[in-house]
């Protein structure tokens, strides 16, 4: 994939950066594979608003990927290279021998007419799902399932790839993209390979437009705001940047920085080896 500029004849043009979308072979998506979408626009079930910056944006529809790969011991053939308006990768298309046509995300060097299956013994090949326990260590991987069965849940984003470093007493050392090192039962399915659209990341929306396409709302800043209606708010100026006496908050008071959010009774932290910052998790 490439990143596709454009001369600056406006000045949205002079900053956007769009996909080239060279590698989708196929535009229109299955319809067998779609859902609807419904926007909540950032509200609860009572109208309320709950989550700020959310609303509007183009219409979506889903496409119903496959994240557990079941269909063990039945091979599948690329058919299509799609795109995806709600995840920043692409996906693939298989027609599998039976007939059943499914969605996967597309790892990089996935291409259509290419062979791809699941199960213990199926080969080590890009876009194989296989169990942890049946890949060697070393490996790229993603789709990665937090609990047997479920599906795979950990790195779907463009250009994601965790590695899987070791196995010992029936789980997996996994090192994420986010450095983090956690323990997986080697009963987990992971797919071999890097998520393809390695560019997502150099694309340049260029204008708020863009943004309120995609579904994202403005949000001001809270020392813009006056006292009455935010913590934040009021001053001379620039007066509150967070490093005086009053720091930065949400509009209901909670501290924005200063203090780590992660419970340290959560179930999961047994499963945490080594913390994204590089430092040992402390187990109970």
């Amino acid at each position: 994939m490439a990143v596709k500029s454009f001369r600056p004849t406006t000045p949205s043009n002079r900053y956007k950066t769009v996909a080239s979308f060279e590698e989708i072979t196929k535009t229109k998506p299955e319809k067998s594979l779609l859902g609807p979408r419904r926007k909540s626009g950032g509200r609860n079930c009572y109208g309320r608003v709950t989550a700020r910056g959310i609303g509007g944006g183009h219409k979506q529809r889903i496409r119903k990927v496959d994240f557990r790969r079941n269909k063990h011991g039945v091979e599948a053939t690329v058919a299509a290279i799609e795109y995806d308006p709600i995840r920043s990768a692409r996906l693939a298309l298989l027609e599998y021998a039976d007939g059943v046509k499914r969605y996967i995300i597309a790892p990089v060097g996935l291409s259509v007419g290419a062979k791809v299956s699941s199960g213990p013994t199926a080969p080590l090949e890009v876009g194989n799902s296989l169990p942890l326990k049946a890949i060697p260590a070393g490996m790229q991987i993603h789709n990665i399932e937090m609990f047997p069965g479920r599906g795979g849940q950990m790195v779907r984003a463009a250009g994601g790839a965790a590695t899987l470093m070791s196995r010992d007493s029936g789980y997996g050392m996994v090192r994420l993209p986010s450095g983090e090192v956690r323990r997986v039962h080697e009963d987990c399915y992971a797919t071999i390979g890097q998520v393809g659209n390695l560019d997502h990341e150099n694309i340049s929306l260029g204008k708020a437009g863009r943004s309120r396409h995609l579904g994202r709302r403005p949000i001001t800043r809270g020392v813009a705001m006056n006292p009455v209606d935010h913590p934040n708010g009021g001053g001379q100026g620039k007066s509150k940047g967070g490093g005086g006496w009053q720091q930065l908050t949400s509009p209901w008071g909670l501290l924005a920085k200063g203090y780590r959010t992660r419970s340290r009774s959560k179930a999961s932290n047994r499963f945490i080896a080594v913390r994204r910052d590089g430092r040992p998790m402390k187990q109970k």
